[in-house]
């Protein structure tokens, strides 16, 4: 057997690419399936974070009484954030306590009483 023969077949990039988009896209209806080429398209978590943020903003002006979800979406922009850049662990302390401190800066003018977690 020759050496080339032994090697094993790679499937060509724009294959693989069409192939798992195909996976995702059988679930999606026509809309998303748009949306979902377009968010393919960006690399990063930079967008992600924004409209997390935008998320737990709504969250607070609209549905302040609801911690449960107001501490998951923090709980999930600080795990982003930390992705997106990095952070050592006593950085992620730091960016925790800064969260903390802007979100009892909202809610407390609010009239919210925040907790220290969630039980779930």
């Amino acid at each position: 057997m020759s050496a080339k023969a032994d090697k094993p077949k790679s499937t060509p990039k724009k294959k693989q690419s069409t192939r798992s988009r195909g996976f995702y896209t059988r679930v999606l209806d026509e809309a998303e399936q748009i949306d979902f080429e377009l968010a393919s398209g960006v690399e990063g978590l930079d967008d992600e974070i924004a409209l997390l943020r935008m998320r737990v903003r709504t969250l607070l002006e609209n549905d302040p009484d609801n911690i449960r979800y107001i501490v998951q979406a923090t709980n999930a922009l600080v795990r982003l954030v930390r992705a997106r850049y990095d952070i050592s662990k006593e950085d992620r302390k730091g960016l925790k306590e800064a969260i903390g401190n802007v979100l009892k800066e909202v809610a407390i003018p609010l009239g919210i009483g925040i907790g220290t977690g969630i039980a779930r």
